[in-house]
């Protein structure tokens, strides 16, 4: 279950199919450069439309709902902060002003916006293959926690890639497979971990530029 910060106002808590939606309001800044912490390769989603906030990033609720100024937009909440609640800078931009950063880039502050989390599966045009993607070698803390609540929309739909970092530098690009009830080490085609070359740039849109650059 999300763990809810105190300074956070929430509105309501809605249970459908027994997972919990929540919706509130808080002051949203924008965040410039991809990382994340629970081992989602980066060139397997779409970068410009992940939240970054306080709540530890749980197996249901990977899907934030936010709204501004009669804007609005689905958002992966898929990595944790010290306390700000970013997004994608991109994604900011756009709520904030009606234009994509890279079109309009602006500068600023935090932003009032509401949000609501939704099922998962609305998120599902900004996920590989609707799923949502993991690396092999460095994911298998979280999806261990997901797998073991096997109704969890994360345990339904995940892909394991042979990526090693999240910037996909490198690694193959190919799909995994793990039975935890035989090891917890994934089964990849060339061998788990295979430090090659790979060639799926991350992208990184510059605050207040709007320059597009490889992710380093």
């Amino acid at each position: 279950m999300l763990s809810i910060p105190v300074h956070t106002q929430i509105l309501a808590a809605v249970a459908s199919a027994e997972v919990l939606y929540y919706y509130g309001s808080a002051i949203v800044t924008p965040h410039d450069m991809f990382s994340l912490s629970i081992g989602v390769p980066g060139c397997k989603i779409n970068t410009n439309r992940v939240a970054y906030w306080p709540m530890s990033v749980d197996c249901d609720n990977i899907c934030v709902n936010l709204s501004y100024q009669g804007r609005n937009l689905n958002l992966l909440k898929i990595d944790t902060s010290a306390g700000a609640f970013d997004i994608s800078y991109d994604a900011w931009n756009y709520l904030g002003f009606g234009f994509s950063a890279t079109e309009s880039p602006r500068m600023g502050g935090g932003l009032p916006m509401n949000y609501e989390f939704v099922p998962a599966s609305e998120c599902a045009d900004l996920l590989d293959d609707g799923r949502l993607p993991l690396l092999a070698a460095n994911s298998m803390s979280y999806l261990a926690s997901c797998l073991s609540e096997p109704s969890s929309w994360v345990s339904q739909n995940y892909k394991l890639f042979n990526i090693v970092d999240p910037v996909c530098h490198w690694g193959v690009d190919e799909e995994c497979v793990v039975n935890l009830a035989i090891s917890n080490q994934p089964a990849c085609p060339s061998g788990l971990g295979l430090n090659a070359a790979l060639d799926l740039p991350v992208i990184n849109i510059a605050y207040g530029t709007g320059i597009a650059t490889p992710a380093l």
